[in-house]
């Protein structure tokens, strides 16, 4: 069973946030669609609010990125993608055929996950891991 989203009213204001309508139907949108981009969002938004702009969803998605309300994701060859879940330090699997985006749990252990085998004097905060791969359903069709 999923958690349920989060209030975007409470959310936005326990970040420090004024509640606009922009921002309630960007953080609806992120909550309906994890892992994506802000052309998506805009998109699933402007379905939603017609009077939205690009720019006013890009400007949410910022303010939410410096509030700590999402997590930029930059997978190589893909667009900035965005994601509510910032309340641990899991890793993503991306399917190299269809561009699917996956979370996954930590590979080993507590945060950061992963301990280098050299840290050159960092104090380790958190770990990205990004598995490349094919999903399920390209993996069925390449066998096919």
């Amino acid at each position: 069973m999923t958690d349920p989203a989060p209030n975007p009213d409470i959310a936005l204001r326990d970040a420090g946030l004024r509640v606009t309508e922009s921002r309630r139907a960007v953080f609806a949108a992120l909550a309906a669609h994890p892992h994506a981009s802000a052309e998506a969002l805009y998109a699933a938004v402007a379905d939603e609010l017609p009077k939205a702009s690009r720019q006013s969803v890009y400007n949410a998605l910022h303010d939410f990125a410096d509030a700590a309300l999402v997590r930029r994701i930059e997978p190589a060859g893909q667009p900035m993608l965005f994601e509510l879940r910032v309340d641990d330090n899991h890793h993503h699997l991306v399917c190299t055929s269809c561009g699917r985006v996956e979370d996954v749990d930590c590979a080993v252990g507590a945060a950061p996950c992963l301990h280098p085998s050299d840290d050159r004097g960092f104090r380790i905060a958190s770990a990205e891991v990004t598995y490349w791969g094919l999903c399920a359903d390209c993996a069925a069709e390449t066998a096919a």
